[in-house]
């Protein structure tokens, strides 16, 4: 299992303005990056790294956090389905009035799903409390640092997950040599990508 971890609370807007901006500069070029078609295995490939982690580390019957894919984004309702069928318990994001932590709600198969902010869906389920989270990512280095969305949701949710072990996941292309970060930026231990699990820092 991957070791657990505390983030702050933390969000773009506490950053030095220079920080700042080298940050969106990254993220605008990592959007276009991003926006570019992908072979047709890939998400298949990325999604078994991710099961295989979760069964590397928990037993079924656990419950695990996941990302319902907007427009764009990676796929995952193959590992949902994965992990629901291998008894796992499915969460997904419901994403709240920016400054709040996310909640999340229990998906299945079939279960009616509620639109929520910024174009996200979630599952009309009932809140629990994640046993591990996969955390989203635009861009990551080697040492585990991550650059989010700017939004400060993940941070701030597994800041009051203080015992709840995480794993960012991405696209080997999101890769970059070093990530910009300030005195609040906390790293993964992991992250998964379609081409292998990096255990950050070894």
């Amino acid at each position: 299992m991957v070791a657990p971890h505390i983030l702050p609370q933390h969000d773009s807007a506490s950053d030095a303005p220079a920080l700042a901006e080298a940050k969106a500069a990254l993220r605008r070029r990592l959007r276009a990056l991003r926006a570019a078609p992908l072979p047709a295995d890939t998400p298949a490939a990325l999604c078994r790294r991710m099961a295989d982690c979760v069964r590397a580390g928990l037993r079924p019957g656990a419950t695990v956090a996941a990302v319902w894919p907007l427009p764009g984004e990676i796929d995952l309702r193959g590992l949902c389905a994965e992990l629901h069928h291998g008894g796992y318990g499915v969460l997904l994001p419901e994403t709240p009035p920016r400054g709040h932590p996310l909640r999340f709600r229990l998906w299945r198969p079939g279960v009616p799903m509620q639109a929520g902010r910024f174009g996200t869906l979630h599952p009309d389920g009932p809140v629990a409390r994640p046993d591990f989270v996969f955390v989203p990512l635009l861009g990551f280095d080697r040492r585990g640092f991550r650059l989010g969305y700017g939004g400060g949701y993940y941070d701030r949710t597994l800041a009051g997950l203080d015992s709840v072990p995480a794993a960012g996941y991405g696209l080997s292309a999101q890769e970059v040599p070093a990530v910009p970060v300030g005195r609040h930026d906390v790293p993964l231990p992991v992250i998964v990508t379609e081409r292998e699990t990096i255990r950050c820092g070894a």
